[in-house]
């Protein structure tokens, strides 16, 4: 028996555990079923409206150009610092998108290499900091958390800090 016949039984025998678990007590499991998919629904539609504001507000920087403006106005001092400044993209976006900033990382991957300057930090970088932006909006607005300017701040404070750190641990470790 290979990986993926193990795989294809995992899911079922796990839903066969929680439907003989209920029932050994005594649970009604289509109600309990029927309640977690109402109160999910509420809170998919709770988040929708934040969601649809972070997805608005980004799309609108990508595409004005601002990012390609504000890249060209921190160029030098981004050299000063001997820096990439290739790497600015995906530090802006990874507290936004995981999803993007992946595909950031595996596009300097395939353009400068894996076992590059780039390609490294990129990966480190990818590893050591979080979705700020997309936590705070989504968690803190789903609960009616009005007041984030603090773990906002916070936040970003901890990504620009990881970016840092990565640049320094990249060059000592690997250079």
């Amino acid at each position: 028996m290979n990986l993926q016949s193990i795989s294809n039984f995992i899911l079922p025998i796990l839903v066969l555990f929680i439907v003989f678990y209920g029932f050994a007590h005594k649970v009604s499991l289509y109600d309990s079923f029927t309640k977690g998919a109402k109160e999910g629904m509420e809170l998919a539609f709770s988040i929708f409206p934040f969601f649809m504001a972070m997805i608005f507000g980004v799309n609108i920087l990508l595409k004005s150009g601002f990012f390609d403006h504000f890249f060209l106005l921190l160029k030098p001092l981004f050299n000063f610092l001997r820096i990439p400044i290739e790497i600015l993209p995906m530090a802006i976006v990874r507290p936004i998108s995981g999803n993007a900033s992946f595909a950031v990382m595996v596009d300097l991957i395939q353009k400068y290499g894996v076992d590059s300057f780039l390609g490294r930090l990129a990966a480190t970088l990818q590893a050591s900091t979080d979705t700020t932006i997309y936590v705070l909006t989504l968690y803190f607005g789903s609960i009616g958390i009005k007041k984030s300017k603090y773990a906002f701040t916070a936040g970003l404070l901890a990504d620009m800090m990881a970016l840092f750190i990565s640049i320094i641990l990249v060059r000592l470790v690997f250079y």
